[in-house]
């Protein structure tokens, strides 16, 4: 296990969901909101002690924490082995994350991923955006709930998803076939994303079964990468 920090409402209402706060501390004379009761009231269903602390002590433990902190417990990533054993379902969706560095966009991936359905997010290693309190408020608390492989290569990665029944699916502005022309894949689909300024790496693109695009009929060249993510995820996987 290791510990770390989750800082606001929502993320920390979260973490107390998923059984992973350890300690929860709140500022001190803090604006009852329906945010802070609902975290309060799922503090007391957990059986979990709710501390309060003075405003500055929060500062120094989260620089945006919104009056609520919360130290979590956290299961260690999985591994790239683990990937082609995992128990996945027969209708399983994983979302592989191809470079992503921004932690806003992490946590907005995590957050589509886990609203459509994902039981796995797949990210980098190295030159890729780490689990941070930013990235699990922008997630809403997904990040605590989805299954999270860390992985030193990803095409090599998706070779493990391949291996354990999985069709790969490329998000590539440069694919022939928009989402609305190719026929989504039945079974298990994983879904890749590249980074935010080169799209998918080339070794990764090598390993996609099946590569598409969202059709772009505004001025706009092209979506942010986890508004891009979502598009996909809700237009094309989840039609199925």
């Amino acid at each position: 296990m290791t510990t770390s920090v989750v800082a606001g409402r929502r993320a920390v209402l979260e973490a107390v969901r998923a059984g992973t706060a350890q300690d929860v501390l709140v500022a001190r004379g803090a604006r009852s909101t329906p945010g802070l009761r609902d975290v309060l009231d799922a503090c007391r269903e957990a059986g979990l002690r709710v501390r309060e602390v003075d405003r500055a002590e929060l500062d120094q433990i989260a620089s945006d924490h919104r009056g609520v902190v919360a130290m979590t417990g956290a299961a260690e990533p999985i591994g790239e082995r683990e990937l082609a054993t995992w128990p996945f379902g027969e209708d399983d969706l994983a979302v592989v994350l191809d470079g992503i560095t921004d932690p806003q966009n992490l946590g907005a991936a995590a957050r589509s991923a886990e609203a459509a359905g994902a039981r796995m997010l797949v990210t980098r290693i190295r030159r890729a955006a780490d689990v941070t309190p930013a990235a699990i408020r922008a997630s809403a608390g997904a990040l605590l709930h989805l299954p999270h492989a860390r992985v030193a290569n990803i095409a090599r990665a998706l070779e493990r998803l391949k291996d354990a029944g999985f069709t790969v699916v490329g998000l590539d502005e440069r694919a022939e076939r928009t989402v609305f022309e190719e026929e989504p894949p039945e079974g298990r689909v994983a879904v890749v994303l590249g980074s935010e300024g080169e799209g998918l790496g080339r070794l990764t693109r090598e390993a996609c079964d099946l590569l598409v695009r969202l059709p772009m009929r505004g001025r706009v060249g092209s979506l942010n990468a986890s508004a891009s993510l979502a598009a996909a995820l809700y237009a094309f996987v989840l039609r199925r």
